[in-house]
């Protein structure tokens, strides 16, 4: 049995765990040896993490046991994810935790796990990010003040872009509606935009970040399985 830890440092008495860093990862050797792999921290650490081992091109992926540090964990609470302890002494004592299988998404060069878009979930991250200081930077207060800010806007602008055909916005929670307008709750077949710009801001997984390009292919790139209760 081997662990590899990403993103905090965890000791167990009879489990060999091997802890690194987020930005250690890329230099991690052998990483369908481990058995199981913990990711600390929220939906954009998996995000990132995952991106990583994807172009590490691995013919196997070890399973995925999540520690949410995040604000929201989405994907945590997509699939009830038990407590960190419990699954290492499951794992102590010779038991196979329970896993859920949970596809990802590629939008061009990039992966996302549930959420994508450019509609109102890019303003919703962009403001609260801004509010990331003070008694407001851990937490969901800062999101709560950041959507009261926006509800107006909101409330008038997201009728016109469901209507546009540059506008999009991904959240496969919501997968009992497969699309209206240009909101997608489902990604099953692929997806093809043209944004008119060559460098466009979209929100991944409550992540910002940039494409280079006007052209966005989106279409299903894999799946992970994740430690459940």
């Amino acid at each position: 049995m081997r662990i590899l830890s990403i993103g905090k440092t965890f000791h167990h008495p009879v489990l060999p765990i091997t802890s690194v860093q987020e930005s250690s990862l890329a230099q991690c050797e052998a990483l369908e040896s481990y058995d199981y792999i913990i990711i600390t921290g929220g939906d954009g650490t998996i995000r990132r993490v995952l991106k990583k081992l994807y172009h590490r091109k691995l013919l196997q992926w070890p399973p995925l046991i999540l520690n949410p540090k995040g604000s929201f964990n989405m994907v945590a609470k997509m699939h009830r994810v038990p407590e960190i302890s419990i699954v290492l002494e499951l794992l102590a004592n010779g038991k196979i935790p329970k896993t859920q299988k949970h596809d990802f998404y590629k939008i061009n060069d990039e992966l996302f796990l549930f959420s994508a878009g450019n509609m109102g979930d890019l303003q919703h991250i962009f403001f609260s990010e801004t509010l990331r200081f003070g008694f407001l930077e851990k937490g969901l207060s800062k999101y709560i003040l950041a959507a009261l800010f926006l509800f107006p806007a909101h409330l008038i602008m997201t009728p016109f872009m469901l209507l546009s055909s540059k506008r999009f916005f991904i959240f496969t929670p919501f997968g009992f509606i497969k699309k209206l307008g240009s909101f997608y709750g489902q990604v099953n077949e692929e997806i093809r935009i043209d944004l008119e710009n060559e460098h466009n801001m979209l929100e991944l997984d409550g992540d910002i970040v940039t494409i280079h390009s006007r052209h966005l292919h989106i279409r299903q790139a894999g799946f992970v399985s994740i430690v459940t209760r």
